[in-house]
């Protein structure tokens, strides 16, 4: 039952960089230009500082992001399903807006693959009709399964449910999906549904629609999920880049009192199937 996302994994590129990343760690001193011992080499924290400085790089840079996700928008605006786009600006705590063919306003808060604590800085702007979030995770060796889980019920449902931040949905949607590294079982035998944008070959977004209300435990226990068209920033990218109506996750987020506890129960749904189920969990809140 635990598929949150039709991707998994790839195992094969997992144990190579297992491999290598051992291969790294007792090999390292054999690239030292400083012609150090390998005792000191190792004592000095060259190798753990350049491991740490080359994780931060990666993990801080925006520029492949931002490139990917330009090519969507323009791809959507040239196609007809979204009016305009802008980026909000370094001040903001979301990345885009964006607007419908309504009139009415989406604001979108890029994340990386959901596993970190930042995946809860965000803030629905006040001028948004939608508030979503995307994750673009340019990490290869990670685990969309786990990620996207972590993402939903351990950081999403506190999130909502405590600070009583609405949130509409989720993509989970990069340049990696229907590649080797993320084989996408969307497109197993349907090269038809690749499309292409810019310099990119991609399968349909994964979609994850929530509730339209904060859950909480005395009025609003069990929000349902919105549907497609509710969400029209969602609707407009499903519709463009030819998903399913069987492809569409729903997230059930229920809120009840267990003693002094707040707690929520997480569900996916997929295809009328539930994908996974957590138990009732207490929010910690620090």
């Amino acid at each position: 039952m635990n598929d949150e996302i039709p991707c998994q994994k790839n195992p094969q590129l997992t144990e190579r960089i297992e491999k290598f990343s051992e291969v790294l760690k007792t090999q390292a001193h054999r690239l030292d230009p400083f012609g150090m011992t390998e005792q000191d080499f190792y004592d000095s924290g060259i190798f753990d500082g350049a491991v740490q400085r080359v994780r931060g790089q990666i993990s801080a840079s925006m520029g492949e992001k931002k490139t990917f996700v330009k090519h969507i928008l323009n791809h959507m605006q040239d196609g007809g399903f979204i009016q305009e786009w802008i980026e909000a600006g370094g001040s903001n705590r979301h990345d885009y807006s964006v607007t419908l063919n309504n009139g009415k306003i989406a604001a979108i808060e890029l994340k990386g693959c959901l596993d970190g604590n930042n995946t809860n800085i965000s803030a629905r702007p006040p001028h948004a009709n939608e508030f979503i979030v995307w994750s673009v995770c340019q990490n290869k060796g990670a685990d969309p399964r786990h990620n996207v889980w972590s993402g939903i019920h351990t950081r999403f449902s506190a999130d909502i449910i405590a600070e009583e931040k609405r949130v509409d949905g989720l993509v989970v949607w990069d340049w990696l999906c229907g590649t080797a590294a993320r084989a996408c079982p969307k497109i197993a035998g349907r090269q038809d549904r690749m499309t292409e944008v810019g310099p990119y070959r991609l399968p349909p977004p994964c979609i994850y629609l929530f509730p339209s209300t904060v859950p909480s435990p005395r009025n609003n226990p069990s929000p349902r999920p919105q549907n497609i068209n509710d969400v029209e920033i969602l609707d407009a990218m499903h519709r463009c880049f030819g998903g399913e109506e069987n492809e569409l996750n729903k997230v059930y987020f229920e809120a009840a009192m267990n003693g002094v506890d707040l707690v929520r129960t997480t569900k996916i749904v997929r295809n009328g199937i539930v994908r996974r189920e957590s138990k009732p969990t207490p929010i910690r809140r620090s």
